[in-house]
């Protein structure tokens, strides 16, 4: 981006937006913002959910919508109501909510519970459904287990775009080969092979194409099953490993016996 007055006025005012429901994450979320030169951040201190999806309007939607929706909590009824699909889970009625908010051809990457993919409670199919009719589900990125501390499951990436249906989905199933923690978490090295492959959607033993014409219509289950898992070697049976044992311990009283012969 060019240094203009105007880019500058652009990025401190038209750019970054957000809302937040609690006292502390408001607040550490401006300051934040501050302490990265936006001095006046477009952070409301307000409870997103409590807002009807039907009254949003084009004007207010947007070209990008990067979130890590909280997940596990429960919404009441009332709260409920804002929504076409209803559902108790938090992070199910976000998901809608940031559909919403979208402009046409506007993207977005969602980090969620991998259990979105798989559930069979009404809501969760009518919304798998929801979101492969109204954007193009591109990528599903599976996140190795302990990726975000507390969380207690499994997630994963949506990287979805507004306006067109889903036909086909690339998933990659990332294994950084460590166990994730807060003093070992993922880094940009642990990225480079998804970003390279993302690239092209490429087939490989950690990523396949899932196409949406094969997806069972009743549930729309789009659980992370790898086909191009490698197959691992066949268990011996126990009579082969007996015969190996026995060649073995021939052959090492073979040796004892050359050494006695040498004292």
């Amino acid at each position: 981006m060019d240094k203009t007055t105007d880019n500058l006025i652009t990025l401190q005012e038209k750019t970054f937006y957000g809302k937040e429901k609690k006292n502390l994450a408001y607040v550490i979320g401006i300051m934040n913002m501050i302490l990265h030169g936006i001095e006046a951040p477009n952070i409301i201190h307000t409870n997103t959910l409590a807002e009807s999806i039907r009254d949003i309007q084009e004007k207010n939607r947007y070209h990008v919508i990067l979130a890590n929706p909280p997940f596990g909590g429960k919404e009441r009824k009332e709260v409920q109501q804002n929504f076409d699909i209803k559902t108790g889970e938090t992070a199910f009625l976000f998901l809608q909510h940031f559909i919403k908010n979208l402009k046409a051809g506007g993207r977005a990457a969602i980090v969620i519970k991998n259990t979105f993919l798989s559930n069979t409670d009404n809501a969760s199919v009518a919304l798998r459904q929801y979101l492969l009719e109204s954007c193009n589900l591109h990528t599903v990125l599976d996140m190795p287990g302990g990726t975000f501390l507390g969380a207690g499951v499994k997630t994963v990436t949506l990287f979805f775009q507004k306006g067109e249906p889903t036909r086909s989905i690339w998933f990659y199933q990332m294994d950084p080969g460590r166990n994730m923690g807060k003093t070992n978490p993922l880094n940009d090295k642990d990225l480079e092979e998804f970003v390279k492959l993302q690239a092209t959607k490429a087939e490989s033993e950690k990523s396949w194409n899932l196409k949406v014409a094969e997806v069972d219509e009743t549930t729309y289950d789009l659980s992370v099953k790898n086909p191009n898992t490698p197959e691992e070697a066949p268990l011996r049976s126990p009579e082969a490993i007996l015969t190996e044992m026995e060649a073995l311990d021939h052959e090492t009283n073979s040796i004892f016996q050359s050494i006695k012969d040498l004292i």
